[in-house]
């Protein structure tokens, strides 16, 4: 029997690599839009995870005429309001890179106690078939920003994100021990045991 295939809304390859990876058990083909050229591209203009996530989900289905999964995950930071947040991506404005947001949070967090660098990862993954059938999962990591960068796993906000009862940063973990405690792996796995009734 052929299997169902299952389009990842995403041309971020580290985010690809790390989703397949948690997806690895389940029995459907996984592709990233780049495997339907030309690249397409979503303004997340949502206000919260959720509606980015929906949004990246039904343009992949439009795109491709297959289901899709789309996530969208944010760094809150408790001392800085629960910024970043729906901007993670971008808080250190359009075009930026990994490292720039990093050096940003470190800066605005110099000074700043460790009992007061509570943050929470948060992931929202959003499933969309072309039927119109929905639905969203969330997954949550919560933790403490560091000092300064540690680490080069991962990516995004890994270096400085130590999540609780590790004792290092994400970027310190190799990926099959990231994927046993993330807020992505978190919400892809809630979003595999829905998938696994969806497609059976």
């Amino acid at each position: 029997m052929k299997k169902p295939l299952l389009v990842i809304a995403t041309h971020n390859r580290d985010k690809l690599r790390e989703i397949r990876r948690i997806l690895s058990r389940c029995p459907w083909t996984v592709k990233g839009l780049d495997a339907f050229p030309p690249p397409t591209s979503v303004r997340e203009t949502g206000k919260t995870l959720e509606a980015n996530a929906l949004l990246k989900a039904r343009k992949a289905v439009q795109r491709t005429g297959h289901a899709a999964l789309s996530d969208d995950s944010g760094l809150e930071v408790a001392a800085l309001g629960g910024r970043p947040g729906v901007y993670s991506a971008r808080f250190a404005g359009y075009g930026c890179s990994y490292a720039d947001n990093n050096r940003k949070v470190l800066r605005l967090m110099k000074g700043v106690a460790r009992a007061r660098r509570r943050a929470v990862f948060r992931c929202v993954a959003a499933f969309v078939t072309p039927e119109g059938h929905e639905r969203l999962f969330e997954g949550r990591c919560p933790g403490w920003i560091v000092e300064e960068s540690q680490g080069i796993e991962g990516f995004g906000y890994d270096p400085i994100f130590e999540p609780r009862g590790k004792g290092c940063t994400f970027a310190e973990l190799s990926l099959t021990q990231k994927n046993k405690i993330s807020h992505r792996a978190l919400a892809f796995q809630r979003a595999a045991v829905h998938l696994r009734r969806h497609f059976r």
